[in-house]
This record gives C-alpha cells, structure tokens and sequence, in this order.
C-alpha cells in the first residue's frame, strides 16, 4: 500500500568496512528495520502523534523526558528503542533522532540511512535526489539535508572513524530543521560554527610547535591572562566569542552577560575563560586538531593524529609518570594531575586529535 509505514528485523544491517568495532553498538541482525516515508513517518512511527501514541506505537517504551514532555513542547529518549521522540506545540511529534547503537535502521528505497560511512551514505543519498529531482544541501554538521523528505543527516563517532545517524522530520520543520522549534531548543546550534562540507588539515611542517608547561601555560598563552592579552599574545581578533547570561530564559536578557570562550582561527586555538568577578582569567585553551600548533609531550605529537594512537600513547605515559589515565564520556583520554584532555575533531568519514590544556579543577565538555 502506498504511503504504509512498517517496521520488523533487518536481516542484515550493513555497518561499512572500516568503521566495524567490538563494542561499539549492536550486532547488525538485532537492529530493526523502519522504511521512512518522508514527511510522513518513519517505521510504526507517524508525525502528529502524542506521547502516548509513540509509546504505545514503540510497544509501551518509557520515554526519559529531557524537557517538558507531556506539556505541549519537549522530547523523551526511548533507550530501549534507540530513538529520541520530539513533541511541538501541540504534543504532536514533530522529530524523530535515531540513536546510532540501539535504533533501528532506517531504508529510505533502498538506501540505508544509519551507521554507514558519511561520504558513502552521502553518494547514495545524491542519487536518489537526482532521480526523485530533490535538493540536497549540507546543515550545519556540513551532512546531506533533504527537504523533500524530511531528512537532515549527521554523524557520530566509532573508534577513529565517524558512521552515520539521521534527524527524520514532518512537514511542519523540514524547510529548515534546526532553526525551527522546538528541535532549535532541543538541539542548541546557534554557538557552533557551521561546516561548509570540507575539512582541510594543516600539514605538520606548516605548524607551529608550542611548549606546554602542565597548568601553567600552553605556547604564548599563561593561564590567567585576560581576554585583551590573550589576543594581544596571539595578534589576533576573535573570530567569534561565546558566553552566557546570569539567568536563564525567559530572563537571561536581564543578566550580565559574560565571556566564556574565544575562538581564534588564524592561531587555530580556542581560549577559555572564567569570570567570577567581572574580569574573565584564561583557565583553558583547546588546541584545534586541523588547523592548530603542535604541541608534542614526551616526543609524542598530540595535534592532527590518529585518535587512537595518541591514547594507546598516554596509556603508557601517564601511569609512568603518576599519573591517572581517565576516559570521558566522549571516549577521550586524559588527566587530572596534568589538566590535559585529549578530543577529536572531524576530517570526512574520520577523526584527527585535538587537545585541551587546562588550569587545575577546570574541565568544560563542550
């Protein structure tokens, strides 16, 4: 039948060759399998549903509500299902986020959406826009949105590679996704630079290498400094600055508003600030992983290298040297005593090393 949304076992999901990992998500033949009917639904899932329909529809899965669910404007993670379910006004789902390690795979004529190489999902997705004569353009993850169908692609990691999720939308949000509410409040982008689709790295030999004294100072950076030397140190204006109000909505406007974070594109650095008393003092720099200096520990590169070989690395460095080797929850390696974290930042279908460097107990996750 036309237009009918179903939902039942994948077989065989496909997970392409190289991103493949013991313990990273599901077995392919525990995935289910939901066909998307753009703009329609996606699996037993149909767009203006209530809470209770989806949870009824997912088989009476509990929803964990990140905001306001039941009162009109709000999303519930499913876990169970791997889906999170986005609500509008008027209790209707509006979106629907498919987790990339329990959701199901979604086919879209074919095609499968979820937990394949971007570049090659990407291929796909351009045929069959051509055939159907549907535009595609890139979001702000620089990923495959689709109008047409309600489609805005993203990514999430797996090792060192990146494989593919899906944002699958009704009518009322696919002319621009994430800047219509409520999927603008449940996914805040406003502060993140946009990608145009391309991920240029700066070669090793065109990097400046920069000294690092652990919680002292990173290059020509001293923690401390305020935000007018650290740009005199760079010579450099910030090409954009990040902060926040005192108060939250719907009273934030009548806070002071404070400087977090300067980005600084030229240096490829990002420096981080605290302010308790009106006058932001530097406590951390992340050092960019495509376009940043290198700074090397031990003879050791941690700037534009494989993610895991940087890890195996401090594996071994840090307990040598007294040190507690932590992961975070974005299976990134670092430590306390020495207030470095090690990060990942996107170049294609993989991931390159960046890292943070930090005064003692300061660690932001953003």
């Amino acid at each position: 039948m036309a237009g009918e949304i179903t939902g039942g076992q994948c077989r065989s999901v496909r997970v392409d060759a190289g991103v493949a990992m013991a313990g990273w998500g599901q077995e392919s033949e525990e995935r289910e399998c939901w066909e998307l009917v753009p703009l329609v639904g996606v699996g037993p899932l149909r767009f203006g549903m209530t809470d209770d329909e989806v949870s009824a529809a997912l088989g009476g899965a509990i929803a964990y509500a990140s905001y306001s669910l039941g009162q009109g404007v709000g999303w519930g993670d499913y876990q169970k299902r791997g889906v999170t379910a986005i609500y509008g006004e008027d209790a209707g789902l509006v979106g629907v986020k498919v987790n990339l390690w329990r959701g199901p795979q979604v086919l879209l004529r074919g095609v499968e959406l979820i937990a394949r190489v971007p570049s090659q999902a990407a291929a796909d997705i351009h045929t069959l826009a051509r055939r159907d004569g549907a535009t595609v353009r890139l979001n702000w993850s620089g990923d495959p949105e689709v109008p047409a169908w309600g489609l805005s692609m993203g990514t999430a990691r797996r090792g060192d590679a990146l494989i593919t999720t899906a944002l699958l939308v009704g009518p009322d949000t696919a002319a621009d996704p994430y800047a219509t509410e409520p999927i603008s409040q449940w996914c805040r982008i406003s502060d993140i630079q946009p990608n145009p689709g391309a991920w240029p790295v700066k070669a090793d030999a065109d990097r400046p290498h920069w000294d690092w004294t652990p919680l002292k100072r990173i290059g020509p950076l001293a923690f401390g400094m305020s935000s007018q030397q650290v740009s005199a140190a760079l010579n450099e204006k910030p090409a954009a600055r990040r902060g926040r109000y005192s108060y939250g909505p719907p009273w934030e406007q009548l806070g002071q508003w404070t400087l977090g974070s300067d980005r600084f594109d030229a240096s490829g650095v990002t420096a981080h600030y605290w302010d308790c008393s009106g006058h932001p003092e530097l406590v951390g720099v992340t050092v960019h992983g495509r376009t940043g200096p290198q700074v090397v520990l031990a003879g050791t590169p941690l700037i534009g290298q494989v993610p895991s070989v940087v890890a195996a690395f401090l594996e071994r460095y840090l307990p040598e040297h007294g040190c507690d080797p932590v992961w975070n929850g974005g299976g990134d390696l670092g430590a306390f005593e020495l207030s470095l974290w090690t990060r990942a930042t996107r170049v294609g279908d993989a991931l390159i090393s960046e890292a943070r460097f930090c005064v003692p107990d300061w660690h932001d996750e953003e």
